[in-house]
């Protein structure tokens, strides 16, 4: 039903990399030297990342007339890619909170090259139509009559997202012991979240912006008095060291790349509307200017 796909049960990187046929973005673009290295770019399958990494890759390809390979795995093993070298850049680290953890082990063996969007945010969504008198907080989670409608469930994605390891300690935080977090994956979680809206049904869902589920359907998120599932976080796009140095060029135009939330969730939107593509193409040629001034000097 959706476009989007788990990751969780990808392979590792290093198997990805070996194994799994890699994806060069482009057959329009500049002509190529016979030997010239791809960009190795990894990403894992959240709808967000998927546009963000494929509309870098399109440009990169088109308008710097280099090569990409997009290599698809789990959030630890890119870490892990980038740190070793094996990937030269990724383009979704959630910082300061979500992926603290992953960022830790690895921050002194990669570089930052810039925030592709301020303002991400975590946290659990409800319908819009649940009033706010019985379901505004997480607190509200408590209520004896809320959990039977809830069925006493969390609907949750991946088990190695950060969104679930603070979504555990959520459930500590606020003690709703008598809950059970649903590990999933995102196309889990979406199709939980179709089939009770359509049914017009209660829910409590782990969601994130930008995402495009907030263009299709009416959500709000709940209060976080706890601050359990943090606060409003960047996305960094990290390199391995020296990427910099071995190719100013695209390193450049990854640290210029910053795409408003509002628009990168409308051209999400679009991309499930449509194709990834397609919805790519549309933003654009909507954006001359922005686009502009991320590929900077060509030189």
């Amino acid at each position: 039903m959706f476009k989007t796909r788990s990751s969780s049960r990808r392979a590792t990187l290093a198997a990805g990399i070996g194994l799994a046929a890699a994806l060069v973005v482009g057959s329009a673009a500049p002509s190529f030297a016979e030997d010239a290295k791809p960009v190795k770019i990894g990403w894992a399958a959240w709808s967000d990342a998927e546009f963000v990494t494929k509309l870098a890759a399109k440009l990169i390809n088109d308008q710097l007339g280099q090569k990409v390979e997009l290599v698809q795995t789990d959030v630890a093993p890119l870490y892990q890619g980038v740190s070793r070298g094996d990937l030269d850049a990724m383009m979704m680290a959630w910082l300061p909170q979500t992926h603290a953890d992953y960022f830790a082990k690895v921050k002194n063996r990669v570089e930052t090259l810039g925030t592709v969007y301020d303002g991400a945010k975590l946290g659990w969504v409800v319908p819009a139509s649940i009033p706010e008198s019985e379901i505004s907080s997480i607190e509200d989670l408590k209520k004896p009559e809320v959990q039977k409608k809830l069925a006493g469930t969390v609907q949750g994605i991946d088990p190695g997202a950060g969104l679930t390891r603070l979504s555990e300690k959520a459930l500590k935080d606020y003690g709703l012991s008598d809950y059970k977090l649903q590990i999933s994956s995102e196309a889990g979680m979406l199709t939980t979240v179709d089939r009770a809206m359509r049914g017009e049904k209660w829910f409590v869902a782990t969601s994130w912006s930008p995402h495009w589920m907030f263009g299709k359907y009416k959500l709000r998120y709940l209060a976080d008095p706890k601050k359990s599932l943090g606060e409003a976080e960047h996305v960094d796009i990290l390199a391995r060291k020296d990427f910099k140095t071995e190719n100013p060029k695209v390193a450049g135009f990854l640290s210029r790349m910053k795409l408003p939330i509002a628009d990168l969730e409308a051209a999400m939107f679009d991309a499930q509307q449509t194709s990834y593509d397609e919805a790519i193409a549309k933003y654009i040629k909507a954006h001359p200017d922005q686009i502009n001034d991320w590929i900077g000097d060509k030189s």
